[in-house]
């Protein structure tokens, strides 16, 4: 079949006459909110319904649950790459577009991807509310930052991350401990046990699971390090929040 051809009767027809999209500019401001870390005037759209409102929005499905579905893969797509120009780190952005985006295969209702959605911008514009309030670091500790974040799981050394930019390990040391007030294997350390604290609460992974995942030395060594994190041990922590919420800081 000629799409093209298609495309040129459709064009030509009456009833594209009848459709008039809405101005770019909102979604742009809507996009910014979020970026911006606005939190307010995200959470006032989401009250608006603004997601689901039909008019001036394309139709990219005759079915409503799929073509919202569409919509909220853009909006998650576009969100994703202004808040990377924001500062957001690249794999934390782009871990959380996969996440929600892969949560709609499990909803099956207007109303579950609209909510959906609007626990999705929520989420970003608080992540970039706080890294708004917290970041005042050259592009290299930046840059340094997501570099952790993306090898979390691994053993990171300052002695690798000063080979990945090119500069000595001392000199990077000194930097990254004179714009954010701590060490590099403190750093290091507390993304660790932040992504601990969420496997403890969200998941059954046992002790030594968790410590092998996040490349601790020793389960002896993990618990040790997450005592002195957090001021109790692992199995205390995973008795008293277990499903209790996710460590949205981390």
């Amino acid at each position: 079949m000629n799409y093209q051809n298609e495309w040129l009767l459709y064009e030509a027809g009456d009833d594209i006459d009848e459709i008039e999209h809405r101005a770019a500019t909102e979604e742009l401001l809507f996009y910014q909110a979020v970026a911006s870390g606005n939190v307010e005037a995200v959470k006032k759209n989401c009250e608006q319904e603004r997601f689901v409102e039909q008019e001036g929005v394309g139709v990219l499905s005759r079915n409503p649950v799929t073509n919202l579905k569409y919509h909220f893969v853009i909006t998650t797509a576009m969100i994703t790459r202004i808040c990377k120009q924001n500062g957001m780190e690249l794999e934390q952005a782009f871990r959380l577009s996969d996440f929600y985006i892969q949560k709609l295969d499990d909803i099956h209702t207007v109303e579950g991807v609209q909510s959906l959605h609007d626990e999705m911008v929520i989420d970003y514009a608080e992540k970039m509310r706080r890294y708004s309030r917290s970041d005042t670091n050259s592009k290299h500790i930046n840059a340094c930052k997501e570099y952790i974040y993306s090898h979390i799981k691994e053993r990171i050394t300052i002695e690798d991350l000063a080979d990945e930019f090119g500069v000595s390990a001392g000199y990077l040391s000194r930097l990254f401990k004179k714009q954010t007030g701590v060490s590099v294997s403190a750093y290091i350390r507390e993304q660790k046990i932040g992504i601990a604290k969420n496997l403890l609460r969200f998941s059954d992974y046992s002790m030594i699971d968790i410590a092998n995942r996040l490349s601790f030395s020793s389960q002896s060594h993990f618990i040790q390090q997450f005592r002195e994190s957090v001021g109790m041990t692992p199995k205390k922590y995973r008795d008293e929040y277990y499903m209790v919420q996710w460590d949205t800081q981390k």
